[in-house]
């Protein structure tokens, strides 16, 4: 959410986290697995317990939604310094991986130091932060008192800044001068020259710079917010405020059991599986490589929420089927490029939940129901024209008799994917039939891919497999969820600096039409797409444009569907799109052939998106008949 085998940012390792490794360091790093594993497993096993006793006992578990939520908080401060371990904090800038010898080593130092300095003082903030409520006597459940919980955010920062340390460079000598400089950069800080106001661009021009050099995104985000509560001389400790605050939003756990789900389908064998299928029932059809790979692709992100993992999981699969069926190389780069991008604005992927979350903090009453209807027809909108473009651009080639629909096959494969084929059936049905809580059913659906992958596929092995997966995933969810805290104490910094309220009035003393702010709104998002990751976009600019679409009568739902859609595009668009460079680096092509790849995808795309934006009824009609 973008990114190591993570979504949206740097590729796979060839060892998993999970992994005992070797040397003095191995029992400290496969504990700390063990314990991210068991912390995840318990946030799926609270919910469902607590289902299960209030509807056959009528009673339930003491504080199990607030034990649920700050285990959450657990789970996202240890995934985190699981990422920063493993060297695979999500990035903005891939820039690093395109220096070499002393270039890179340079690059590593200035961008790692000011990293490392942005990171000790959240750790400071955060021991504020617990401080201040040592004496507030709260008890989450069972006699703990909540500041113990609340310590894992500094003991988190503190592991995240020494291994951002580790890997700032290979050599001593080198991490030696990156701890050197940024001790300087935090002297500075605490004894600066001239007066704060001063030296708050010069600082942010700094930040700039070590984020382009690639420091990770959380600092950049939790840095902007450190240098503008520094500049105004007000507590640093708010940032701390708010990222714990959003952290055990009783929402927030539908987050890492949603994508747990989806990380079992990726590492069983559920791709193989639903590429079969799709390849069974439409593949005989003119363009049916392009059908299977858009239905695949659309699935499969679906449930990983991430494009990134999609290109990464599914492309060597997908490529040789077009490629069999005779598309050009350049269209079926294209298409595989393009095609990972859909999926998400399918329900339960992640980006929904995120966004109905953070734009009712902002104004909007949005549920998680509604958003999910909200997303179904402009989702299929995007497959149904990147299915057209597939069979437009398929080569006019008579179809022998190895292509030809096969009844037995087809139905082979259905059965053979039967239990994944129902896993978006048992979510839905599971959210939105009224039989648990949005948190509930996105524990019921972990679950049920957890089991049939293990037990009924047995592609992963409850013992070994298992912890594997977990601390995958749980990376993942510690990197996104680093990114979202501190990035809400930056929002929250807007919100006081009342900057949402002044672009309100600008735009409307700007733009009078409803159209041309859509118009100028696809333009911009198209930007943000492109720069930013879609997990902090969501948190800084949502509640930027909520008030303003709000202010022009647009329906909050059109507008986080049109919000989501365009970042979506952003994925494809040059040069600095990163699906992009994941296909890149996915099938060792150069950017500039996978850039002409794109260009149709990219119009087709497009035109889908003006459609969702201009047609306000292709989003709205789901939620005003089934959403209330």
């Amino acid at each position: 959410m973008a990114t190591e085998a993570v979504p949206e940012a740097s590729p796979a390792p060839a060892s998993t986290p999970a992994q005992k490794p070797a040397g003095p360091w191995g029992v400290f790093h496969w504990a700390e697995n063990a314990t991210l594993t068991l912390v995840l497993g318990l946030i799926v096993l609270i919910p469902l317990a607590e289902a299960a006793l209030r509807k056959l006992f009528n009673v339930g578990i003491s504080g199990a939604p607030a034990i649920t939520q700050h285990l959450v908080l657990v789970a996202s401060m240890l995934g985190g310094a699981v990422a920063a371990r493993e060297n695979r904090l999500l990035s903005l800038s891939p820039i690093t991986t395109f220096l070499k010898g002393g270039w890179k080593s340079a690059a590593q130092v200035i961008g790692f130091s000011f990293a490392i300095a942005i990171d000790l003082f959240l750790c400071v903030a955060s021991i504020k932060f617990v401080i201040s409520n040592y004496d507030s006597g709260r008890i989450l459940a069972y006699g703990i008192p909540i500041w113990i919980v609340q310590l894992v955010l500094p003991i988190g920062f503190a592991g995240i800044g020494i291994r951002l340390a580790w890997h700032s460079a290979e050599r001593w000598r080198e991490r030696l001068l990156t701890l050197v400089l940024a001790g300087i950069w935090i002297a500075l800080a605490m004894q600066p020259p001239i007066s704060t106001d001063r030296l708050v661009w010069p600082s942010m021009g700094l930040l700039l710079l070590a984020t382009l050099l690639g420091a990770p995104i959380f600092t950049t985000l939790g840095g902007a917010a450190l240098i503008l509560f520094w500049g105004r001389e007000e507590p640093i400790a708010s940032v701390s405020i708010s990222h714990y605050e959003l952290v055990v939003n009783a929402s927030l756990p539908t987050i890492p059991l949603f994508t747990l789900a989806g990380y079992f389908l990726a590492e069983g064998g559920a791709s193989k599986r639903l590429v079969r299928v799709f390849q069974a029932l439409v593949g005989s059809l003119r363009g049916g490589a392009a059908i299977v790979t858009a239905l695949a692709c659309a699935f499969f992100t679906t449930f990983t929420g991430a494009s990134g993992v999609t290109i990464l999981a599914l492309g060597g699969l997908l490529m040789p089927v077009l490629l069999a069926a005779r598309y050009s190389e350049r269209n079926a780069l294209g298409l595989l490029t393009g095609a990972g991008s859909l999926g998400l604005l399918f329900p339960p992927c992640l980006p929904l939940i995120l966004y109905a979350f953070i734009s009712s903090t902002s104004g909007a009453n949005i549920t998680l129901k509604q958003i999910f209807l909200g997303g179904m027809l402009p989702g299929l909108i995007l497959v149904f024209l990147t299915i057209l473009w597939g069979i437009y651009s398929a080569p006019k080639v008579a179809a022998g008799p190895a292509s030809r629909f096969n009844g037995s096959e087809a139905w082979a494969a259905v059965w053979d994917a039967k239990w994944e084929l129902l896993l978006p059936v048992v979510a839905l049905v599971t959210l939105f039939g009224g039989f648990a809580t949005a948190v509930e059913a996105a524990a019921v659906t972990a679950l049920y891919a957890w089991v049939i992958e293990t037990f009924f596929y047995r592609d992963l092995r409850p013992i070994k497999d298992t912890p594997r997966v977990v601390t995958e995933c749980g990376l993942l969810v510690g990197g996104v969820m680093l990114i979202l805290g501190v990035a809400m104490g930056f929002t929250n910094l807007l919100v006081q600096a009342q900057i949402p309220d002044q672009g309100v009035e600008w735009v409307q003393r700007s733009i009078h039409s409803q159209w041309v702010f859509l118009l100028a709104l696809n333009g911009f998002l198209l930007i943000v797409g492109c720069l930013m990751d879609i997990y902090s976009a969501i948190i800084v600019v949502v509640p930027l444009i909520v008030p303003v679409g709000l202010k022009f009568g647009i329906d909050p739902v059109h507008l986080g569907i049109i919000f989501l859609a365009n970042l979506e595009l952003g994925f494809l668009t040059p040069p600095v799109g990163m699906n992009l460079f994941l296909s890149s680096y996915r099938f060792g092509k150069p950017m500039a052939e996978v850039t002409r790849s794109i260009l149709p995808m990219l119009a087709v795309l497009a035109a889908g998106v003006l459609m969702i934006t201009y047609w306000p009824w292709l989003t709205t009609w789901l939620p005003t008949k089934f959403g209330h």
